[in-house]
């Protein structure tokens, strides 16, 4: 990828130095503490775990190295760098589509980046759980480990592979903002199981489509692809289908368990956005066959 011309995005919460022991929002384990100390002699807790939440996020902009943070190496310095030029990229291009195919304002959401384990609005979150996006708080939460895997386990190399994840990250960003995202939860609960799974097929191949949205438009905006990009993000999406990580898994599949879509549709919607860059044409619940 060509990023060298691209602008980094400042709306990265970088919460790698933090390391990846307990916490709480508000301060972690010695802050619940202190809160407790405090409330004990008469204070007003609540201000302890605010001040504790407010010099946690200064720390995680840059604005201090708080004892037990860690020092990143250069090569976590070079792929958060990475990380925020292709978000910035993403912004770029959501910034001018949405407002013209939807008449929306694109809200830019918050990336952050964490080490083995964080807090979300949607709960508690380890790097098992790779990458994924919470609408309670929107924004995008990725243990960048996760790029070792891509390249070690799943065989998916390659800079634009990397982007590809952020970007369908952002893809349902976009869901959520067009209500896609409720409409599917509302379903929990009130269909089938394998009615759920189906639909959430939809939403996770919408965003896939979105992903591809997005490049088609980088791509027309500044050039950033380079020859075998498309191939790494075609493998990418192929090396996270369900079918593909079942059979690695388990030695067989089952597509009534599917939650994501096989490989062959994740290739398929991601293509068809990158090749029309047309949002209209990516309604997967309206779509017969996916």
């Amino acid at each position: 990828m060509r990023l060298d011309e691209q602008r980094a995005s400042d709306n990265v919460e970088d919460r790698r130095r933090m390391g990846t022991g307990p916490m709480i929002a508000g301060g972690g384990l010695v802050g619940l503490v202190i809160a407790v100390i405090v409330m004990l002699m008469g204070g007003n807790p609540q201000k302890v775990m605010e001040q504790m939440g407010q010099q946690q996020q200064q720390q995680a902009r840059g604005g201090g190295k708080a004892e037990g943070e860690r020092e990143l190496t250069p090569e976590e310095e070079k792929l958060g760098e990475f990380v925020k030029k292709v978000l910035g990229s993403t912004e770029d291009v959501w910034d001018e589509l949405l407002p013209k195919e939807y008449n929306k304002k694109y809200v830019r959401p918050t990336l952050v980046l964490f080490s083995g384990r964080t807090e979300s609005a949607c709960g508690s979150a380890n790097a098992a759980v790779g990458p994924f996006y919470c609408p309670a708080d929107q924004k995008v939460y990725i243990d960048l480990a996760f790029y070792k895997e891509l390249q070690d386990r799943f065989k998916a190399p390659g800079d634009f592979a990397q982007a590809y994840v952020i970007a369908h990250e952002i893809g349902h960003h976009i869901q959520n903002q067009l209500g896609q995202t409720e409409k599917v939860h509302r379903l929990q609960g009130r269909v089938s199981k394998a009615e759920y799974n189906q639909a959430s097929v939809r939403l996770e191949l919408q965003a896939d489509f979105y992903a591809g949205v997005w490049a088609h438009h980088a791509q027309k905006k500044k050039g950033i692809l380079d020859a075998g990009d498309i191939r790494e993000g075609l493998r990418c999406a192929s090396a996270i289908g369900d079918d593909t990580l079942q059979q690695e898994a388990q030695g067989y599949v089952r597509p009534e368990s599917f939650t994501h879509g096989s490989s062959e549709q994740r290739m398929r919607w991601f293509e068809k956005g990158l090749k029309t860059g047309d949002m209209r044409q990516g309604d997967t619940f309206a779509a017969d066959e996916l």
